[in-house]
């Protein structure tokens, strides 16, 4: 499995984190473990599916997935490639009015959002270009069409910015509560823009932070009583939900997105 970067251009930076292309000559299968926005996904060749413990859920040709509390298993089928557009929080908001709490857990067609004879056309013109730069450029084409301006919350913005410091280990009465904004109206507007509640967002940021600094760490334990967890049976619940696996387990082949 081959995955490619690819930063977006200056007009769409605010809203698009990154764009990747991933391919599987082979077949195979992956974790994909929450994340904290939106992503879209594009396929041009190939199929892709959601494992789950009944059977397979095909994903649609373009996707859109959004923030979810449990990892999930995919398989690339045999000459599967997919351009995935990764937002940054509450970047979905400058392309569709959806609010994005809505998209919670959902994994679904984006001919909800866009004219499906619009996303026939993207998905064509991937399939034909010669190369990912190419496909970079149909995609971006695509975005910037779509890019309507609206005025950003700087309050969410600075909650966003205050959890991810604090490596999601926050009271969220006490952030809304130096926000000067009474936690209720706070909590609607952090979910409506981010995707999630304040707690889940930082639910993922938590545990994201544990993986990502994981080698610095003497233990397992010193890990968890790092990230706010003093009870390890909680640990292990939160982690095996985050991940589908064991802490240990993980860890011994984290390879994951």
């Amino acid at each position: 499995m081959e995955l490619s970067r690819f930063s977006p251009t200056a007009a769409l930076a605010p809203f698009v984190k990154e764009l990747l292309i991933i391919e599987s000559e082979l077949s195979a299968d992956n974790t994909l473990i929450p994340d904290t926005a939106v992503v879209m996904a594009f396929r041009f060749k190939g199929r892709t599916s959601i494992i789950t413990a009944d059977h397979p859920s095909i994903i649609p040709v373009a996707a859109i997935t959004g923030l979810r509390r449990s990892a999930r298993q995919i398989h690339y089928e045999k000459g599967t490639a997919n351009v995935l557009v990764v937002l940054r929080e509450g970047g979905i908001h400058a392309f569709t009015s959806v609010p994005a709490h809505e998209l919670f857990g959902l994994c679904m067609a984006t001919d909800n959002l866009f004219r499906p004879a619009e996303l026939d056309e993207v998905s064509t013109r991937l399939s034909e270009a010669f190369d990912h730069s190419e496909r970079v450029a149909i995609m971006e084409g695509f975005l910037l069409r779509k890019l309507a301006y609206s005025a950003p919350d700087l309050l969410v913005q600075h909650a966003v910015s205050f959890i991810k410091q604090q490596k999601g280990i926050i009271r969220v009465k006490e952030l809304a509560a130096s926000l000067h904004i009474s936690q209720d109206a706070f909590e609607k507007r952090f979910r409506v823009l981010i995707g999630a509640t304040p707690k889940q967002y930082a639910s993922i940021v938590r545990l994201r932070a544990l993986i990502r600094q994981y080698p610095s760490y003497a233990s397992l334990t010193d890990a968890s009583y790092e990230a706010g967890y003093f009870d390890q049976s909680h640990f292990i619940k939160d982690f095996r939900l985050f991940t589908g696996k064991t802490p240990r387990d993980f860890f011994q082949n984290a390879r994951y997105w």
